[in-house]
């Protein structure tokens, strides 16, 4: 860190989303229903994969990681945004901060090579059913998940390490409701260029991969969807994969013009309005488009269901 930093910087003060008190108490109730909705649908997606022997396949393992990961990415930020609505001055310690920080940008890139993944499972599945055992056996999907977990932790680290070695000036005011690198950068004193560049090769480098997968994985999808001779087949195909394909351009859109896209061509009030949508939104919409609609999920919901009344009847 540089010097005189420690004793220099002991919080920050977070702006938030806005500063008119009425909407305030509007968004405290808001973001306070979509996390509930988020942490119920998140948590009781994992839970039902878990009980139910007929999820336990590739695609619902991976599917119950990317409900951990959601409800960790938005727990991160949301209990303290609540917090902070109630608040006039919305701080918080120089470690917590960095802490956010990690936490924030592991649960992103873990995010996105789930995603990723996820789709190379519906590739597989779908375009090479007779080799779907042998191309995604039990090992290797836990293999591929502890991976993921150690890369996004070690980008979250490596980006915090640089960002608060850099010198704050004397505003200690960042212009975001969570802690976030780019609102932290425009406080520096110190020269940026270093963290700039790291953060647009790093964050270039996650994103192309895992979209360049995504990306290759749906078009051989969508090469077999019309290759189908069932007009019903494809019709649900077709359905399934656009709400997979809305989330994931949501998702990478915003990160994309959150921290590819240069400076100048948006302001900081904008990136933390786009942020609410992969922080708060997406981790609330992702059970209901990747489970919810599809039928084994709500089967195995149903056959929970009724073996509980069955078990309360007698």
């Amino acid at each position: 860190m540089a010097k005189g930093n420690y004793s220099a910087v002991s919080e920050f003060i977070l702006a938030g989303l806005t500063d008119n008190s009425e909407l305030q108490s509007f968004l405290f109730v808001v973001f306070l229903i979509i996390y509930l909705i988020t942490v119920l649908g998140n948590l009781g997606l994992i839970v039902l994969i878990q009980i139910s022997p007929q999820l336990h396949t590739p695609m619902y393992f991976f599917l119950s990681h990317l409900a951990f990961v959601d409800f960790s990415l938005t727990s991160t930020i949301t209990p303290n945004t609540l917090v902070n609505f109630l608040q006039e001055i919305k701080s918080i310690t120089f470690y917590a901060c960095a802490l956010q920080v990690c936490c924030f940008i592991t649960f992103v890139v873990c995010e996105m090579f789930l995603l990723s993944i996820m789709a190379y499972d519906r590739y597989v599945a779908i375009c090479n059913p007779l080799l779907y055992v042998i191309l995604m056996p039990k090992k290797l999907c836990y293999q591929v998940i502890i991976i993921t977990y150690l890369y996004g932790f070690t980008v979250g680290v490596a980006q915090v390490a640089v960002t608060f070695q850099m010198s704050f000036c004397d505003s200690h005011l960042v212009n975001h409701f969570y802690c976030d690198d780019v609102p932290l950068m425009a406080l520096a004193c110190s020269d940026t260029y270093v963290k700039e560049w790291m953060l647009l090769i790093i964050a270039g480098f996650n994103s192309f991969c895992s979209l360049l997968t995504v990306v290759s994985s749906y078009i051989f999808i969508l090469l077999a969807i019309l290759r189908m001779k069932s007009a019903e087949g494809r019709k649900k195909a077709f359905s399934t994969c656009a709400s997979h394909v809305t989330s994931i351009t949501i998702f990478y859109g915003t990160i994309i013009f959150m921290y590819l896209l240069p400076k100048s061509s948006h302001s900081l009030n904008t990136d933390k309005f786009a942020s609410v949508f992969y922080v708060i939104v997406i981790p609330m919409l992702n059970p209901l488009i990747y489970s919810l609609r599809n039928q084994e999920v709500k089967s195995a919901l149903k056959r929970i269901i009724q073996s509980s009344a069955r078990h309360s009847n007698n």
